[in-house]
């Protein structure tokens, strides 16, 4: 197998989710998509300011990726998706396919 073959990404296909189920993570991934925005804009503010709001984001992430991951083990249960260690899963939000990636 070549090199490049080798680090092609993978994406296999596990299920799909309701349209509501589909604007529920939707929600809170475009919450996590805003705390990294926000991460990458606060060199700009003075060094106080910056670590009262670097100490709110970090609060905000955790609690914002918990609720990402937490929807994604709740699917999976309810769905039965398979899941490989080391493997993410990703939705695609046009067509409500879930997907195991790496």
């Amino acid at each position: 197998m070549e090199l490049s073959q080798a680090k092609k990404a993978v994406k296999k296909p596990v299920g799909t989710v309701t349209a509501e189920e589909r604007d529920g993570i939707k929600g809170i991934f475009e919450r996590k998509n805003g705390l990294v925005e926000l991460f990458k804009s606060i060199t700009d503010i003075d060094k106080e300011e910056t670590n009262k709001l670097y100490d709110k984001l970090v609060k905000d992430m955790a609690d914002t990726s918990a609720k990402y991951q937490g929807w994604f083990d709740t699917m999976s249960k309810k769905y039965k998706w398979e899941n490989i260690p080391g493997y993410n899963w990703e939705i695609n939000f046009d067509t409500c396919e879930v997907f195991l990636t790496k």
